[in-house]
């Protein structure tokens, strides 16, 4: 026999050898397929069951999701590696997972922000600073959480924009919760002429701030009129007060409108003026007239 009939023996011989064993593996491969499928249907349930029973004993969906994705997602790893372990596939499991250790430092550099995000999800979900429907402000982004999932926290906008925010920039970066005691001290500015009388104007603006049915009023929660800027035309109050957040954009921010034409309209009826800041007009060199005309009413014409 000559050399490449040799050759090719062997390889026939070494392909006859893999179909063989792959027919005697086929029911260890449909076996692992229907270890495969029924895990990810039992891991599914029971992480759907876990998040039923988390969220009957607490108020927090973000963490009974968040919990119930880990036990499904964890399930269903563990129906993989037995499924390949009886479809004979055990030896390649073991290969990848000692490669996956020996190669750990690599793949941590590679999968770095990943692992980072993931653990911050981890940590968010036992321990953060606002719940699902909250009106926060991270770094820019200003508007109600919607989820928190493995790598990211949701984030609905005011205008409709849905902002995925990297876990690790919620733990890293200031977090602003509007909502979480339900609470929001709102201020504005009233300019006053000179001569008016300050202390009759601030109790008409206490008078109907605080008559406003949406306005916080207790004990903890003051609401104040005090004297701000010495302004070129007006002397400037400043108005502080209390409304209810939990609702931030429907009730606190159409509050502070109501009342800003409340005050105006209340001092206004009460003989209040309410100047536009001084305009001056300088002449320079040759101009000795001013570069305006003031037109009198003369008998009912101008």
């Amino acid at each position: 026999m000559k050399q490449g009939e040799g050759d090719i023996s062997t390889i026939l011989q070494s392909l006859q050898d893999s179909w063989n064993n792959f027919l005697e593996n086929i029911p260890g491969i449909i076996l692992g397929l229907v270890i495969i499928i029924l895990g990810y249907l039992i891991a599914k349930k029971l992480g759907s069951l876990t998040q039923q029973k988390i969220s009957r004993r607490s108020s927090d969906p973000l963490m009974s999701k968040f919990l119930g994705n880990a036990v499904k997602i964890g399930l269903f790893v563990l129906a993989i590696i037995w499924a390949m372990n009886i479809a004979g596939l055990g030896t390649v499991t073991t290969f990848l997972l000692t490669s996956l250790g020996a190669s750990a430092i690599i793949i941590g550099f590679a999968f770095k922000d990943i692992g980072e995000n993931f653990i911050s999800g981890i940590i968010l979900a036992f321990n953060r600073p606002f719940n699902v429907n909250d009106t926060v402000e991270i770094g820019e982004h200003f508007g109600k959480i919607k989820s928190l999932e493995f790598r990211y926290t949701k984030l609905k906008t005011f205008d409709g924009r849905d902002v995925y925010i990297p876990n690790s920039d919620v733990l890293k970066k200031p977090v602003i919760n509007y909502t979480e005691d339900g609470f929001f001290r709102w201020d504005f500015v009233v300019g006053l002429a000179y001569e008016d009388d300050l202390d009759q104007a601030k109790k008409i603006i206490m008078e109907t701030v605080n008559k406003h049915p949406s306005i916080v009023q207790d004990g903890i929660h003051e609401n104040y009129v005090a004297e701000d800027t010495l302004a070129t035309s007006t002397v400037n109050l400043k108005v502080f007060f209390w409304v209810n957040t939990f609702e931030f954009r429907k009730e606190a921010v159409m509050v502070k409108g109501e009342i800003i034409k409340q005050v105006k309209q209340a001092l206004e009826g009460k003989g209040f003026a309410l100047p536009s800041d001084i305009i001056e007009v300088k002449l320079y060199g040759s101009q000795k007239e001013l570069p305006v005309k003031i037109l009198k009413e003369k008998n009912g014409k101008t």
